[in-house]
């Protein structure tokens, strides 16, 4: 990557590369955490030389698929039901060790969607350093519009 992408990069906000290289530098797979309008997206990544590859990928549209209701793929209860769903996976796939959370250049707030998912993860038994602080009250997280089918 020339000097020129790395600026440009930064410069549409899309890369913090700062963050990036401690991120690498912590040799831990991290899994990162993206929000968009409709939904939620986790992936785990490992990065080999500066090389990254995603080793297992899932979004809020799997809640469809086990039987939830149509209710909003991206509410504060649907990221921390995809992020219970992707740990128990990344579980049962025996991926084992310490991760570390990629949460990007996106403004994320304690107690929003982001972190919804971080505590999803971390109540399906996946070992991650964060300041529970920062996770939504247990009010918040109920599955008011997730009810199953």
């Amino acid at each position: 990557m020339t000097l020129r992408t790395q600026k440009r990069r930064r410069r549409e906000a899309k890369t913090d590369y700062k963050l990036r290289i401690g991120l690498l530098k912590s040799g831990l797979k991290r899994i990162a955490i993206r929000k968009t309008n409709t939904h939620i997206i986790l992936q785990l990544i490992e990065s080999k030389e500066a090389q990254d590859s995603v080793i297992y990928g899932l979004t809020s549209k799997v809640l469809l698929k086990k039987g939830f209701g149509e209710g909003q793929l991206k509410s504060i209860s649907a990221a921390y039901l995809t992020g219970k769903i992707f740990g128990e996976e990344i579980i049962r796939k025996k991926i084992g060790g310490e991760f570390i959370l990629d949460l990007g250049m996106a403004i994320h707030h304690p107690g929003g969607r982001i972190y919804s998912a971080a505590k999803g993860l971390v109540d399906a038994g996946l070992k991650i350093r964060i300041d529970e602080k920062v996770f939504p009250k247990e009010n918040k997280i109920k599955i008011k519009n997730m009810e199953k089918k």
